[in-house]
């Protein structure tokens, strides 16, 4: 009876857990650690550091939760969705909600303990961004995945602002260019995932304006982000060794980005893209605490 109930509660837990979305989880938190990094310049703070992480990862699951809350019928008509806890039933959207009500709260009280007001509010204002105005435009516009781009540039300048108290230069950069580059990103998956968005009727771009101009605006997004990665070189925030690498990245990106117009199959293309997206993002975050 013992192992039943453990067994359950094992599955309850994973349930849960999984309404977090935490491979989205991750990825946010690198950027955070890039931005801290950033601001730190080599003095680390080990309690602020963890307050930082733990308060923002409480945030980003309560956003992540909400939305499965609201995408639970969409989820329900594509393939890599439909074993989601709610859109199987598994868990009730009354008792989805209150969890991500409770994380949110969680995470607002340990930023506002341990951070500075201005790095909760930015965190708030991403939160916001991605489940009230993210998470229902997906479905109206394919500008959806803009107005996603602004909540997931967010992380590293909570990150960032959790040290220095300010938004300064420093901070802009680094939220335009996480901005920019999910542009691409998101382009990507939204090619290789067209099937799936196509059944749930969410209007992304390939969808809406076609591959061509996908591609088109994934090339001028990929230029503008090799500008903005540059910038913090520019301006005395990294040396030399990063502007280096990260020029090298990001015009392999572009290259890349330019065999996909005279490539057979899109979607092993976009592919492509999505995991060397992945291979930029986490370079420059583990480029900035090295090369400061």
């Amino acid at each position: 009876m013992e192992k039943i109930a453990k067994a359950s509660f094992n599955v309850v837990l994973k349930n849960y857990l999984a309404l977090t979305k935490p491979g989205i989880i991750g990825g946010n938190i690198l950027t955070a650690i890039g931005g801290f990094a950033l601001a730190a310049k080599g003095v680390f703070d080990f309690w602020l550091f963890l307050a930082m992480l733990e308060g923002l990862m409480l945030i980003i699951a309560s956003a992540c939760t909400f939305n499965n809350v609201i995408d639970r019928k969409a989820d329900q008509k594509m393939m890599r969705t439909r074993n989601r806890p709610l859109a199987k039933g598994l868990i009730s959207p009354r008792h989805a909600t209150f969890f991500g009500v409770l994380l949110a709260l969680l995470g607002t009280f340990i930023l506002a303990l341990y951070t500075n007001p201005l790095t909760l509010f930015i965190a708030l204002t991403g939160l916001f961004i991605y489940v009230f105005l993210y998470s229902f435009s997906k479905y109206r516009t394919s500008h959806g995945t803009l107005i996603g781009s602004i909540a997931g540039a967010v992380p590293p300048v909570v990150g960032y602002t959790s040290v220095t108290h300010r938004f300064d230069l420093a901070a802009l950069i680094l939220f335009v260019m996480i901005a920019l580059w999910q542009m691409p990103h998101f382009y990507a998956i939204a090619i290789f995932r067209l099937k799936d968005y196509a059944a749930a009727s969410i209007p992304v771009l390939p969808l809406e304006r076609g591959m061509l101009k996908t591609k088109i605006q994934m090339f001028f997004y990929c230029l503008a982000f090799l500008g903005a990665s540059t910038l913090l070189t520019f301006f005395d925030y990294m040396g030399y060794f990063y502007l280096v690498v990260v020029t090298f990245l990001s015009l392999s990106w572009v290259a890349l980005c330019i065999k996909g117009f005279t490539c057979k199959n899109d979607q092993k293309w976009a592919r492509k893209m999505f995991f060397f997206s992945l291979a930029v993002v986490m370079a420059i975050c583990f480029m900035i605490p090295i090369s400061i």
